[in-house]
């Protein structure tokens, strides 16, 4: 039996193989299409039990089954695994395409909607057929027949410029390879960082070192790394990634380029004025212009932060370090220094309290006291080696499972990420249970010891994490909103940037750090410099975060692809407007920013801000009540996570909440407003 087809448990990594995707997507593709044929001439009126329950079932085979292959294509994207993928890829979009069109199936859908059963359905159910209606409509179910083609080719098209995008920005990242012989050039970088320098450079046969453009490498020469020009170098690598500075097979522009005016393409034919309007249809934001006014007002009260950070870096690094200018490859190098001074700890120093198992350990402790939930080892077949898989129980009965794979490899897509393997739903009298991929890329072990997580790291897991539970601790019995599915985007942060908040808890960090040579935790005087330090150059980072969102926004919706200007162009003068640190004219931040042309962020990049004032304004709640209080916990996981997409977010963060958010947390949490 081709395993990808298997659906009685967990997805079989030790069986399946590339060759096995194709024919399992043509048959659960044949399938459904039978299926859809049968449903849409039946003369019988639909319901929910003869139409959405079956539908909803096939549904699930094939996003399942094509769930697994996305997943091996992001951990595993060896040549094999690419080409399965991508040969598969257009007749799954083409497939999905022809769903969101099909004009009787959402005759069907409204005809649900409009019949005197709809009332009598679950609130959960009702949701789901709105949702399905609203889809049908941005998918081009209305559209005369003779658009219908071209939106679903534009619908191919983009699916394969996003997969190609994400592919030239890794192959260009593993391109790069930076070889040190003399150990004069590493003046600065921490040991366990030349350890794994050394041992890529082994790898290969060569003597020295060698530092990549992976985050575990690149981000700590940027930081301690005392050449400057090797800072430069990497710094102009890193930067410049899949452009034309590099091969042009690899430059992502024309990509960008093709993707912006096929999504406005899409956006006129829809109706709409423009793709950011189309992308908010189905989010928290009410309009483009909404939007806009948030990120500008957010951006007004960080400038007077922002400007204050860079005088105090500027006045620092001519005093200490003797620079008349601070050129970009010096920004991390030199704030890293200022901390240092100011608050008498580096990063590094930090690093060896927090070795992976005691950070595990921490965060299971956390999500044990908060929801009354056990974590315990589990085995199960996996992609690598490395990866490690749990199970969550509560009162004895298994209530979610997940994967974890922590550690960067040169076959796995940069960044940070939660995906789904399986969802929860009731399925005849029994429940489904969901399971969950959290994927990082950290530093593997060296040297014999354990590996060693920088605070940003361990917030960055808890980031993951927070995502993984909103899907995992769902008690929503209908797929289509369960979990995250149905929660629109830019309420889809607030989980995880939740459980960010307890990595700056003494009660949390207290019980989760352990030095590596020595097992004493974090002594107490070092925290409080961390917390001293918490908000270190806040304004900036916030202008920073703002200036992505207005350029992805304004990219869909005032910017005209197929006009005179350049989205080089636009991003210039969004920076004129927000930024206080221009970088580098070649610089192409647009050419790796997968988010928003390989990811599901475009015109919702703003999300991350948007949902951090609902996350801020809920751990404002927990601050009240005790961090770790459980009956806080229990009303978190009963209107937040366990309703998933069953309601809409903002009637889930009032009934946590009592109100509607607030925007001051956010700002005390960055120390923008007193205490």
């Amino acid at each position: 039996m081709n395993p990808l087809l298997d659906f009685s448990g967990l997805p079989r990594f030790d069986a399946i193989r590339p060759e096995h995707v194709a024919p399992a997507v043509n048959e659960l593709i044949a399938d459904n299409r039978a299926l859809i044929g049968r449903l849409v001439s039946d003369p019988a009126p639909p319901t929910w039990d003869n139409f959405v329950a079956p539908l909803t079932d096939a549904g699930e085979r094939l996003s399942r089954a094509w769930g697994i292959v996305g997943h091996l294509h992001s951990v595993l994207d060896v040549p094999e695994w690419r080409e399965a993928y991508n040969a598969s890829l257009p007749e799954v979009t083409r497939y999905y395409a022809d769903l969101g069109q099909n004009l009787k199936l959402f005759e069907k859908f409204k005809a649900l909607r409009a019949a005197d059963g709809f009332a009598r359905l679950t609130p959960a159910q009702q949701r789901v057929i709105d949702n399905d209606v609203r889809d049908f409509r941005l998918s081009g179910a209305e559209l005369p027949d003779e658009l219908k083609p071209r939106f679903k080719a534009i619908q191919e098209e983009l699916a394969q410029l996003g997969a190609k995008f994400s592919e030239n920005l890794l192959d260009a990242t593993n391109a790069y390879g930076e070889y040190l012989e003399s150990e004069a050039d590493l003046a600065g970088i921490p040991e366990d960082v030349r350890q794994a320098a050394r041992s890529a450079a082994e790898k290969e046969g060569r003597p020295g070192w060698k530092f990549t453009l992976h985050m575990p490498s690149y981000l700590p020469v940027m930081q301690y790394a005392d050449n400057r020009e090797l800072r430069r170098r990497m710094y102009r690598a890193y930067s410049t990634r899949a452009s034309e500075a590099g091969p042009p097979e690899w430059n992502n522009a024309p990509l960008i380029e093709r993707i912006l005016k096929l999504r406005q393409e899409e956006a006129r034919l829809l109706g709409y004025h423009n793709y950011a309007e189309v992308s908010l249809v189905p989010k928290m934001a009410e309009s483009p212009e909404q939007v806009l006014g948030f990120l500008r007002e957010l951006a007004a009260k960080a400038r007077p932060f922002a400007e204050k950070d860079l005088a105090e870096l500027k006045e620092f690094a001519a005093r200490e370090l003797k620079l008349d200018t601070v050129e970009a490859w010096d920004l991390a190098y030199v704030s890293e220094k200022l901390r240092q001074s100011r608050y008498a700890f580096s990063e590094q120093e930090v690093k060896q309290y927090f070795p992976e198992p005691k950070v595990m350990q921490g965060l299971f402790r956390v999500i044990e006291t908060l929801y009354g939930v056990t974590i315990e080892p589990d085995r199960a077949p996996t992609w690598h080696p490395d990866v490690r898989f749990y199970r969550i129980e509560r009162g004895g009965e298994l209530v979610g499972r997940f994967y974890v794979d922590l550690y960067a490899r040169d076959t796995k897509r940069s960044g940070a990420w939660m995906d789904e393997a399986v969802t929860r739903r009731r399925v005849g009298g029994a429940v489904q249970t969901p399971v969950a991929y959290l994927n990082c890329n950290f530093s593997a072990p060296v040297g014999g010891k354990p590996a060693l997580f920088t605070h940003d790291e361990v917030i960055t897991l808890f980031h993951e994490c927070g995502h993984g539970l909103h899907h995992l601790l769902t008690q929503v019995d209908e797929l289509a909103v369960s979990g995250i599915h149905g929660v629109e985007w830019d309420a889809v942060e607030l989980p995880s940037q939740f459980m960010e908040n307890f990595c700056w808890e003494w009660s949390v960090l207290s019980q989760m750090t352990a030095h590596v040579d020595t097992g004493a935790p974090l002594p107490r005087a070092l925290f409080d410099k961390m917390l001293a330090a918490k908000n270190f150059q806040s304004g900036m980072q916030m202008l920073r975060q703002i200036e992505f969102s207005l350029f992805d926004l304004r990219l869909h919706y005032d910017f005209d692809p197929n006009g005179p200007r350049s989205f080089m162009e636009l991003l210039d003068e969004v920076r004129r407007e927000v930024a206080v640190i221009l970088p580098p004219e070649w610089q192409r931040f647009p050419h790796s920013f997968s988010h928003i042309f390989a990811g599901g962020y475009a015109a919702g990049y703003y999300s991350y801000k948007w949902a951090e004032v609902l996350s801020a304004d809920c751990y404002d709640l927990f601050e009240q009540n005790g961090v770790l209080d459980r009956p806080t916990g229990e009303r978190f996981w009963r209107e937040i996570l366990a309703v998933g997409g069953s309601r809409p977010a903002l009637e889930s963060f009032r009934a946590f909440r009592g109100r509607d958010p607030q925007v001051e947390a956010l700002l005390r949490h960055n120390g923008m407003i007193a205490a």
